[in-house]
């Protein structure tokens, strides 16, 4: 049985998110796995680093799967490339240790999220920013950010209210910069929780509208899904890497 890791990326526009849904073909990981099946002629079940949300795009997704077939990861790649959809990328396709396991095996990810900050129009890349117009107080969020770092239990910045693993995430660095009229905010840590990342750019940004204060954030772990921020919309939201 072979292991192969696929490398890839997307534009999450169209579709209901990474996981896969019974009588659904707006998937990333259906597209993939139908490609997969149809090109080596068994069964494929691939698994991701992760399990981005509907709306949201990546541009360093990992995953993996097993396969019986022989045929070599070049040709996998070509056929890939031919029968995915134009907004699905692969970037390499390749055999590795059957230890391999693009979830369990992750270190590090880093997500970016995009806030166009203007209230000039936002044509071309409207489909990968969230519109936030309102003046960003881009030291007061510095400051929450960086009490925000470490390791704590992140349940009031987690989007399934039944969660019964652990809440307890390590956020390694948030760095927030302004190009422009854009502000973009990249999160790196161990792991990240459903909808984790949008409720931590909403709080940001409360914060940065000057609807929270930066030193509130402490009492904020551990707590309840209410107490953070609002959840900032999908499209602002791209996967930019896994580390292993």
């Amino acid at each position: 049985m072979r292991n192969l890791r696929l490398d890839l990326c997307y534009d999450g526009a169209r579709y209901r998110g990474w996981q896969r849904l019974p009588g659904r073909d707006d998937t990333i990981q259906g597209k993939l796995e139908t490609a997969l099946s149809r090109i080596l002629g068994e069964p494929i079940e691939v698994t991701g680093s992760g399990r981005t949300d509907a709306g949201v795009h990546a541009r360093g997704q990992v995953a993996n799967f097993h396969c019986e077939s022989s045929l070599p990861s070049g040709e996998i790649l070509a056929a890939l490339r031919r029968y995915l959809p134009e907004d699905i990328g692969i970037y390499s396709c390749r055999d590795v240790s059957p230890r391999f396991h693009a979830r369990l095996n992750a270190r590090e990810k880093t997500y970016l999220y995009r806030v166009w900050n203007s209230e000039e129009p936002c044509v071309f890349d409207r489909r990968y920013v969230a519109v936030m117009p309102q003046t960003l107080d881009l030291e007061a969020m510095e400051q929450a950010a960086a009490l925000l770092c470490g390791e704590h239990d992140f349940s009031a910045f987690c989007g399934n209210a039944k969660m019964k693993k652990s809440t307890v995430r390590y956020l390694r660095a948030i760095r927030i910069t302004r190009q422009g009229s854009e502000v973009r905010l990249r999160f790196t840590g161990n792991g990240f929780l459903y909808n984790m990342v949008r409720i931590l750019v909403g709080t940001l940004v409360e914060v940065g509208r000057g609807e929270r204060e930066a030193d509130s954030i402490p009492a904020l772990f551990g707590g309840k899904r209410a107490e953070a921020g609002f959840l900032a919309p999908a499209q602002g939201l791209c996967l930019e890497e896994v580390i292993y």
